[in-house]
């Protein structure tokens, strides 16, 4: 059964939300905003296989999340992933060598995050874009996907083509180093 839409209002009812949620993953306004172009141009080709199992808006989202993977396959296409040298070891910025121990001044502190006004809220999300463009573009994608779109390791590594010992070793790298980026421009 093709379930009947009417795609004259998806802008205005979907717009805002599509490119709050393709920002927060890309940080870049233009291609968000293009993102949201094709999402809505695939919607309308693909119009005829929308079954009405979810909403709408969870079927654009869907499409826009299958764009922004398709995204993070073209900025980390020719990333080796021997770049991780490349970056240095953040693990000797914290630890102790010989012990693994945190170092005692390298202790991690309270954000302060939890009782939040909105204008700090935006502040902080500001930075962390920051601290997110200063990672390898590779990083970044395998974060964002595993941690703000929850998606599983195999399929993170199938789709940005990365080993499973090497997506966990970024993975922790990246928390390092979006740790001490924002402890730097945070606090």
């Amino acid at each position: 059964m093709i379930y009947q839409v009417d795609p004259s209002n998806w802008v205005k009812e979907h717009a805002d939300y599509l490119y709050a949620f393709a920002f927060a993953r890309i940080s870049d306004v233009e291609r968000a905003k293009d993102l949201v172009q094709d999402t809505f141009l695939a919607g309308l080709e693909k119009l005829n296989r929308f079954e009405g199992k979810s909403s709408i808006r969870t079927w654009l989202t869907a499409i826009l999340k299958n764009k922004i993977i398709d995204e993070y396959r073209k900025k980390s296409s020719g990333l080796k992933t021997t770049q991780l040298t490349d970056v240095g070891n953040s693990e000797d910025i914290f630890f102790d060598e010989s012990s693994g121990s945190w170092l005692p001044d390298k202790c991690p502190i309270e954000f302060g995050l939890e009782n939040q006004d909105e204008f700090n809220k935006k502040e902080f999300e500001q930075v962390l874009q920051k601290c997110f463009q200063k990672l390898p573009k590779l990083w970044e994608a395998i974060f964002i996907m595993k941690y703000m779109d929850d998606e599983p390791a195999d399929f993170i590594c199938k789709e940005l083509k990365v080993t499973n010992s090497n997506f966990w070793v970024i993975t922790h790298r990246t928390k390092l180093k979006l740790r001490a980026c924002l402890q730097n421009s945070w606090l």
